[in-house]
């Protein structure tokens, strides 16, 4: 069968799909990228903002308006949340939770009957490389969250903590290097809780990780703050670790922070990122907000403004606080207007734009390894990659030569006119592997 996987949400959501793709092919099944040949649709879907399910309900009707032949499994917060009315309103064949997800293909088989063709299925042992990228995997590591945010309907839809087996990790990484694959990104909802339910812990399972395969860049998901012991940095002296962390604040005011029950005040946050730039050259460190949480006064969010500026991010991800049912935030008094949400949030992203810029200054000029993404297929010129603590870089087009999946040296030499991205040109001759 043609089997056509898309996913919405964030990383984990990515790394789950791409664990479905080996698993339909691994049993003969064939991936597709257009939707108009699938004999299946699975759909991955997201909660975490109204918007995301607003989106989540829109790919779903457009799966059974554009192919209407193709059976239609759905999975995923937004799923999981309402799978009664996904399954009625928006005719869908099958609703696998996300308690059942990792399971998700043997349950589509037995269920739908899907027919496979034995001689296309991949061999024991064998994985198929990414979908989104020949450069770049995500591996679950693990899923489910202790915590209570009060604003996050993703613990609801999530259930308890969960790890994968640290066997099956290194693996999987192997398998992915094997096959030409040079940098992973292990993700989870908690990822700074793996462990807990194997007696092991973040720290032990990126040291396997680095000492028991060869794959040249290792990064990580999104990181709680206060899951970082101050043992923790010591992990980035080997360079195959990447110096970049994704810390998610929510907000720069110690009282939205209470209201959100986080677990991490500013000042501590502060004195966390001033020792990973002391212990780790060049780190970056980005982070996520939310705009508008209930009850955010003019004073909690010039607070706001003053520790991000303060911190000096080099990237943010701004959300727009929307009510999630069932939250606690959901029933918290003095709900903000959108009006002064979206005035909110226009402030914030130009911030976020200066803070990327000033980021960006600070290496052009230098030279720094990148690794180069594209299809190695596709004769397009333009090219970029990342630097190892996550700068996109543009690359100047060197007549077409510009090669995918090597990890070259490459002068900065300047900004790009959106204020995005790093401008530069591959030194001749220098390679650098890791």
């Amino acid at each position: 069968m043609q089997v056509h996987l898309k996913t919405l949400g964030c990383r984990l959501n990515e790394a789950e799909l791409e664990a479905w793709s080996r698993g339909f092919r691994a049993r003969g099944h064939q991936i597709t990228p257009m939707l108009s040949e699938a004999d299946l649709v699975v759909i991955n879907t997201c909660a975490v903002t109204g918007e995301a399910v607003r989106k989540s309900r829109k790919l779903m009707r457009r799966a059974g308006r554009d192919n209407p032949r193709a059976k239609l499994v759905v999975s995923g917060c937004f799923a999981s949340l309402n799978p009664g009315e996904t399954a009625q309103a928006l005719g869908v064949d099958l609703v696998v939770e996300n308690a059942d997800k990792d399971r998700l293909v043997e349950i589509a088989e037995r269920t739908l009957d899907l027919e496979a063709m034995p001689e296309l299925a991949t061999l024991p042992g064998e994985y198929g490389l990414p979908l989104t990228s020949r450069q770049r995997a995500f591996i679950k590591v693990q899923d489910g969250c202790r915590y209570q945010c009060t604003f996050c309907v993703v613990t609801q839809a999530r259930g308890k903590e969960r790890s994968v087996d640290p066997n099956e990790i290194v693996e999987i990484i192997n398998a992915f290097y094997d096959q030409g694959v040079q940098e992973v990104v292990l993700t989870g909802v908690h990822i700074g809780g793996y462990g807990n339910d194997l007696d092991s812990n973040l720290s032990k399972l990126i040291g396997r990780v680095l000492s028991e395969t060869d794959i040249p860049r290792l990064r990580l998901g999104a990181v709680e703050p206060w899951d970082l012991p101050e043992s923790f940095w010591a992990l980035f002296n080997n360079p195959r670790f990447m110096p970049h962390l994704h810390l998610p604040l929510q907000s720069g005011a110690d009282s939205v922070l209470r209201r959100m029950a986080r677990r991490c005040k500013v000042d501590e946050f502060q004195r966390l990122v001033n020792q990973a730039r002391r212990h780790i050259p060049h780190f970056n460190v980005t982070t996520d907000i939310i705009v508008g949480f209930p009850g955010e006064t003019n004073r909690e969010w010039q607070q706001t403004m003053e520790t991000v500026s303060n911190i000096g991010f080099g990237h943010l991800h701004i959300f727009a606080y929307s009510t999630r049912p069932g939250t606690r935030a959901a029933s918290l008094p003095g709900q903000v207007s959108k009006e002064i949400i979206r005035t909110r949030s226009r402030e914030l992203h130009e911030l976020g734009k200066r803070l990327t810029r000033e980021t960006l200054r600070q290496y052009t000029g230098h030279r720094m390894p990148v690794l180069i993404e594209g299809d190695p297929s596709s004769n397009d010129a333009d090219r970029s990659g990342y630097t190892p603590n996550f700068l996109k870089v543009s690359l100047e087009d060197n007549e077409g030569r510009i090669p995918v999946n090597q990890i070259r040296m490459v002068e900065l030499y300047g900004i790009s006119e959106s204020g995005g991205e790093l401008l530069g040109k591959i030194v001749p001759e220098a390679w650098l592997t890791v």
